[in-house]
């Protein structure tokens, strides 16, 4: 079939003329692949799956039930815009209460639908072409994507377990410092589980200001914290002049799909996001913005969420050290980043794809691999289990599949 007039009319950020012509294949769409083969191939051999990455059950049943009451209520079938100023205000009264940071509902808050957008769209604000964007790796990649998008380049600064996974910021070189303008940050860092320190954040602020940049801290596992208690990056001084936080409901309270967070933060950078949000999207539906005002006013729907997945997370912990893979307890997050074995009854691998790949085929465990900065596998506790008692049952067939692994690392 000959291609379409329009074929050589698609802009370069997404291929150009050779748009969809491409061999390369998404490591997720990999895994998707192997995990139906697998099904289709052994269907006697339950697919154990540590690959997802969203939250495995609803919102809580009180956010739910306003949900239902408020989608009834004929003055919220309007245009959101930039959001409702409840939502604000419930999200200023979580801030002073969970961190201790008092922000201005008018002009330091502003909702999002999702962080994902937030981390999309915060990348116009700034970045001309030529500009360059600080993103530390692995991580989500939505705001390095927008950064080319616009012209822009990435610059990785990557997590290792020399930097206790946090990024070299002495390491960048002084051409690229002269042309940075974002930095983008993650804590509790996604995949890696390491959460901030207080030190961290005081040299992130001086950084940022020695440097002139603006940093924009996605806070989107911010509740999943078990290494103590959840802490904003704007509970540090100074923090406020140099940058933004993104929060995210989906995580922490279980509403994943609702699409709802906020960015809080220095009011100008706010005030920017909020213009070119308006140029975007017309805000999110006001009843999910009032679900959302339940959800934050309950201190203990995040509480119970940190508490399964901490369980669930030193239950595996536990399973695979016994089955000889080297790993620890994350300080934050639903994921465990654990270095990926070089070889595996026997059999050698040169990437944390490649093993990824043989738990799926050969032995139905589903894991994401990283191979960014070294190689490692990603299990994420969002697994399906109704009770503890399930937990458990997995648990116990996972080790079964692993104790014969015998995993050895170079």
């Amino acid at each position: 079939m000959s291609d379409p007039y329009f074929q050589k009319l698609f802009a370069e950020r997404i291929g150009g003329a050779g748009y969809g012509k491409g061999t390369d294949i998404y490591k997720f769409e990999k895994i998707k692949r192997a995990k139906r083969k697998v099904l289709a191939e052994h269907p006697e051999r339950r697919l154990i799956d540590f690959g997802i990455g969203e939250n495995d059950e609803p919102a809580d049943e009180s956010v739910r039930r306003v949900m239902a009451e408020e989608i009834h209520k004929p003055e919220n079938r309007g245009y959101a815009d930039n959001g409702i100023l409840a939502f604000r205000e419930a999200v200023a009264r979580f801030m002073k209460r969970e961190f201790d940071v008092d922000l201005d509902p008018l002009t330091e808050i502003n909702h999002c639908i999702g962080s994902k957008t937030a981390l999309a769209m915060l990348p116009a604000a700034f970045i001309n072409p030529g500009d360059i964007t600080l993103v530390t790796v692995p991580g989500y990649p939505v705001a390095g994507t927008h950064t080319r998008y616009y012209g822009g380049q990435v610059y990785k600064l990557p997590l290792l377990p020399e930097n206790e996974f946090f990024p070299d910021l002495d390491s960048i070189p002084g051409d690229v410092l002269r042309r940075a303008k974002m930095l983008m940050l993650n804590y509790p860092n996604s995949p890696t589980g390491k959460t901030a320190t207080p030190d961290f954040f005081r040299r992130v602020v001086d950084f940022a200001r020695d440097n002139e940049l603006v940093v924009v801290q996605d806070a989107a596992h911010g509740m999943l914290t078990y290494d103590g208690p959840p802490r904003s990056f704007l509970q540090t001084p100074g923090a406020r002049e140099v940058g933004v936080e993104v929060h995210s409901l989906s995580k922490g309270w279980h509403m994943i799909g609702w699409r709802l967070g906020w960015v809080c933060g220095h009011p100008k950078i706010v005030q920017a996001f909020a213009d070119i949000k308006d140029n975007c999207d017309s805000g999110q539906f006001i009843a999910i913005q009032k679900a959302g005002i339940a959800a934050l006013d309950n201190p203990g729907i995040p509480r119970r969420v940190r508490a399964k997945y901490h369980r669930r997370l030193a239950k595996l912990v536990t399973v695979l050290r016994k089955c000889g893979f080297r790993c620890e307890m994350p300080g934050g997050t639903y994921f465990l980043y654990t270095p990926a074995p070089s070889e595996l009854a026997g059999r050698r691998f040169a990437t944390a794809e490649e093993v990824s790949q043989y738990l799926i085929s050969e032995h139905s465990i589903v894991t994401v691999p990283w191979d960014d900065a070294g190689a490692y596998l990603r299990f994420s506790v969002t697994y399906q289990a109704e009770t503890e008692a399930h937990e458990d049952e997995l648990m116990a067939d996972t080790e079964r599949r692993l104790a014969a692994l015998r995993p050895r690392f170079d």
